[in-house]
């Protein structure tokens, strides 16, 4: 990684933690709504960011060389000057520099690889890159972490994802089941051994110059890339740019993602996940924003959303992606990869994605939907029934009583098995404040967006084993952003500010 431009690192103030603003707007505290997330509407100055790479199943397999373990966080607070060198006396360096950043997370921190120990701790986790991401990204939390009520939180997270896959090398499981190799696998991309790479991931840490904060995380999937160059030849590469005026404003996340010949299927999203236990894909304990699990019904999310390049026909871009897991008899998830079962919901905003469900392609039709007022139809009942609200839906391959014709989701993209429900901008949509045409919210259609994601959430279809209780719809994963799925050398660019997730201040 570069070497941090912020030299400002001062240990006795390492520790200390500064209030957070509240940003909860008045509206909506009189509607009975608080906020869920620690940073709300992301107009906290002391920023807490963090950034993830996983390949194809949601796990790391091997690291990059001379990257470290895939995890690296930006954590800062902001000090007045006189504060920070404890005076009130005339000070030359404070009238010239009245604010400073303190950073709590080190280029050391984050370049951290299996086998070294944090802090002089050595984490149970051998030469496991898996184990060791995990406890890498735990460690990053206890030094980024801020105390808060009910519960302490850590960062946003940048989620990066590869969808290469090496069949032969049998790194990934099938619905929770350890395979060997096999091949060759069209439904995959990959150019070969190795494909299955995590990015180099370069860090410019935040700085202070005026009265404007900023810094980035980027790189390439693409090791022998020259970034010095910037995006030239057929390259792969991420980039998010965070900035924000001091004092004012939310922070304004600038996402770029491009695709190349040899990484044709990635991913890049902003999440808040949960501040502890399990985030939506993965069986592992994470750590996040969200301090308040939102639960269906009864929660909202709000942002504002500026899509610049779309990221091409196949670019899958998310206005909203919700990520749980529950097993099928309605219970918890446990982290047994092979009864788990990861449930998302997926609203793809990009015009030229067309509905799979249709009444001649029952099998990614959900078997039923409902409308606000509850009234449920079949999807035989060809009169009635939304196909082009919905572009496509899998049933979890551990699905025992599965309502035939059925399409199994893909068996290796998640640890345990997986349910994916993806939706479009239709009208049945629009009482949930979603998009209810196409191109909304698409380029050149900035908005700020308030979601009922909870009450659209609590009426969408999810698979359970009949006469199970319903599980309950916690989400341990609100985000947003794009996977542009197999088709290279596109570019997909968007803006996130103002992001917020409301939960009722008195639940039920």
């Amino acid at each position: 990684m570069e070497k941090r431009k912020n030299p400002c690192c001062i240990a006795a103030v390492l520790l200390l933690v500064v209030g957070y603003v509240s940003g909860v707007l008045d509206s909506w505290e009189e509607a009975g709504y608080v906020s869920g997330v620690g940073d709300p509407g992301m107009k906290r100055d002391g920023l807490r960011l963090a950034i993830e790479s996983w390949n194809q199943c949601n796990e790391v397999g091997d690291e990059t060389p001379n990257m470290g373990s895939p995890r690296a966080a930006d954590c800062f607070d902001v000090y007045k000057s006189a504060q920070l060198l404890n005076t009130q006396k005339k000070c030359s360096v404070c009238n010239a520099i009245p604010y400073l950043l303190v950073h709590r997370v080190t280029e050391e921190d984050n370049k951290l690889g299996v086998g070294q120990p944090f802090l002089g701790v050595q984490p149970q986790a051998g030469t496991n890159a898996d184990l060791y991401a995990a406890k890498k990204e735990i460690y990053l939390g206890s030094k980024c972490q801020v105390e808060d009520t009910p519960k302490p939180w850590q960062f946003w997270m940048i989620m990066l994802k590869s969808g290469n896959m090496d069949t032969y090398a049998a790194k990934c499981p099938k619905n929770g089941h350890k395979v060997g190799p096999y091949g060759p696998d069209d439904q995959f991309p990959c150019f070969g051994e190795g494909c299955m790479n995590h990015p180099l991931i370069y860090h410019n840490y935040t700085t202070l110059r005026g009265s404007t904060m900023k810094g980035r995380f980027y790189g390439s999937w693409d090791l022998d890339a020259d970034l010095s160059k910037g995006m030239v030849g057929n390259i792969s590469y991420h980039s998010v740019t965070w900035e924000k005026q001091l004092g004012e404003g939310s922070w304004v996340f600038h996402h770029v993602l491009r695709t190349s010949t040899k990484y044709p299927w990635l991913m890049l999203y902003l999440r808040s996940d949960a501040t502890t236990g399990f985030s939506g894909g993965y069986h592992y304990p994470t750590r996040g924003m969200s301090k308040i699990i939102p639960e269906s019904p009864y929660f909202k999310v709000t942002f504002t959303l500026n899509v610049i390049q779309g990221g091409g026909p196949s670019s899958q871009f998310y206005l909203m992606d919700i990520g749980s897991c529950w097993k099928n008899n309605g219970q918890p998830c446990d982290g047994n990869v092979t009864s788990d079962v990861t449930r998302y919901s997926e609203m793809i905003i990009n015009p030229n994605t067309s509905a799979l469900c249709r009444p001649d392609n029952l099998n990614v039709c959900p078997p039923y939907h409902t409308f606000p007022n509850g009234t449920r139809v079949h999807r035989n009942d060809t009169a009635r029934y939304p196909y082009a609200a919905y572009y496509f839906y899998c049933s979890p391959g551990n699905g025992q009583h599965l309502e035939e014709p059925y399409h199994l989701c893909d068996p290796f993209s998640n640890p345990q098995p997986q349910e994916l429900l993806q939706i479009l901008p239709h009208p049945v949509w629009g009482d949930y404040g979603y998009p209810t045409k196409q191109g909304e919210g698409w380029i050149g259609d900035s908005r700020t967006w308030e979601l009922d994601v909870g009450r659209l959430s609590q009426s969408l279809y999810f698979y359970q084993d009949p006469g199970t209780p319903p599980a309950r719809r916690l989400w341990m994963s609100v985000d947003l952003g794009t996977e542009i799925y197999k088709d290279a050398d596109q570019i997909a660019e968007w803006t996130v500010s103002d992001f917020d997730i409301l939960v009722p201040a008195n639940p039920k």
